[in-house]
């Protein structure tokens, strides 16, 4: 089996040359607007257009700014590189044609690859937050408390005014739509839910007080009462998150599916009798545990099947191997009765998986549980087909931004299923060597949601 980084797909990056030779051929990807099929836009890809005009032995820009021309060729070649990073920058935003092309509006949202500042989730715990279908409400609140993650990283001056009004934001909603926000947790869950509330609200670690830690400008309690807050967010939406939000398609009925979320405390011990390095305070070990959220929101089948098998005990005694940024399992299919699961990914913005259809990244296309994580937990292809995971290879992605593409994002993103993210443990992870074993995997939480049909047609068997 091809290592799960082979870089067998590789996204095209759009890119943007900003200091051209003077009154030279300007080089620019432009996207083309999408159609409606995903058939055909599968089909689109990144074009180059250079097409001057020539005039003798010179080349033109178009007519509108010809008159420029004369005043660029008589003026130094600082001059020149400046008109000519403004022509491309105009040619990008402004909708007025250029060489003889039509308009490439870009919209913030479609040219994501665009910033390397993109916010795509950076941390398992983000990216599981973001993935709960909760309320819409509490989506709001969340939205606006997760901005203020992104102004703290600014240096030295501080937006505390953009921060604070962010806060009063979300406060606002959670009072202005308290009702709407209870409504959506189920009646056996409703006093926890009281609880959670009054917490978010007028807690210690709550929006009232975050506001205070932001008057006081100190970056470090923003920090943690900022976290506090979004942890009873993610709990509130978990309560209100009682199942799947969308149906399974009829062909996949027969699979094992995780409805909701699940946590799998996963031991691996060293081989060659060394010892991994102890965390602060800590002393040495032989063995480790990590523990990996698996999310049946986004990848019901994908964490479904991983969920059975971990049961099963099929990975107890599994040796891993190190391959380019990754720890994947050996192959260990024929230990124990396995299926293979489609290719399942969930496209930020969309309700329900794609099957069998990897995401195209050029094309703005990014997944709800993206890749690109450190400790990111997903299937390895099959042998036989990419449209489909392996009945029993997994592997945890050790992201490197060094390595990485336009955006930061990985040259494999929206290729794999990925099902969940390393949350405790991922110091261990950069520890693993080839032939480490997998002492235990257990299912610790969510046995209740995972559903196992009585018995899989032919429709589920390998492939």
């Amino acid at each position: 089996m091809a290592s799960p980084l082979s870089l067998s797909t590789f996204a095209s990056h759009r890119i943007l040359s900003l200091n051209p030779p003077p009154l030279s051929r300007s080089l620019l990807f432009v996207k083309t607007k999408l159609p409606s099929s995903r058939t055909v836009s599968r089909d689109l890809r990144m074009r180059l257009h250079s097409q001057p005009r020539n005039y003798g032995d010179k080349e033109l820009v178009p007519s509108s700014i010809d008159s420029k021309l004369d005043t660029l060729e008589a003026g130094s070649k600082n001059l020149e590189k400046l008109v000519a990073t403004v022509l491309i920058l105009a040619q990008v935003w402004s909708p007025l044609p250029l060489f003889g092309l039509d308009s490439a509006y870009i919209s913030p949202a479609e040219a994501v690859l665009y910033s390397p500042d993109t916010k795509v989730p950076r941390s398992g715990e983000l990216a599981l937050r973001r993935a709960i279908p909760a309320n819409p409400n509490m989506k709001t609140i969340q939205a606006s408390l997760e901005d203020i993650s992104y102004l703290l990283r600014i240096p030295q001056r501080k937006p505390y005014g953009t921060m604070e009004s962010n806060v009063k934001k979300a406060l606002k909603v959670a009072i202005d739509d308290k009702d709407s926000i209870l409504a959506s947790i189920p009646a056996d869950l409703r006093d926890k839910g009281l609880e959670l509330y009054a917490s978010l609200v007028d807690g210690k670690g709550g929006l009232q007080a975050l506001i205070e830690s932001i008057r006081y400008q100190d970056p470090d309690k923003v920090s943690i009462r900022l976290a506090s807050s979004l942890d009873t967010v993610a709990e509130m939406e978990l309560l209100q998150a009682s199942g799947l939000s969308f149906l399974l398609p009829q062909q996949y009925l027969n699979y094992p599916r995780l409805a909701g979320r699940g946590t799998v405390e996963i031991t691996i011990e060293k081989a060659d009798g060394s010892t991994f390095q102890a965390e602060a305070g800590g002393d040495q070990r032989k063995s480790a545990t990590i523990q990996v959220v698996i999310d049946g929101y986004s990848a019901p089948l994908t964490a479904g099947n991983f969920a059975k098998l971990v049961t099963s005990g099929a990975y107890d005694g599994t040796k891993l191997n190190t391959v380019n940024q990754a720890v994947i399992t050996e192959d260990g299919s024929g230990k124990v009765e396995s299926v293979s699961v489609p290719l399942e990914v969930m496209p930020s913005g969309q309700f329900e998986p794609l099957y069998r259809t990897p995401l195209s990244v050029q094309d703005g296309e990014l997944p709800v549980l993206p890749l690109s994580v450190y400790g990111a937990v997903a299937m390895a292809h099959s042998e036989n087909s990419e449209e489909y995971s392996s009945p029993y290879q997994f592997f945890f992605y050790l992201y490197d931004k060094r390595n990485s593409g336009l955006g930061g994002l990985s040259f494999d993103e929206g290729q794999f299923s990925v099902f969940g993210y390393t949350t405790a443990g991922r110091d261990i992870l950069g520890q693993i060597k080839t032939g480490d074993i997998i002492k235990s995997a257990k299912l610790i939480e969510g046995q209740d949601r995972l559903i196992l049909p009585a018995q899989n047609n032919n429709n589920s068997s390998s492939t």
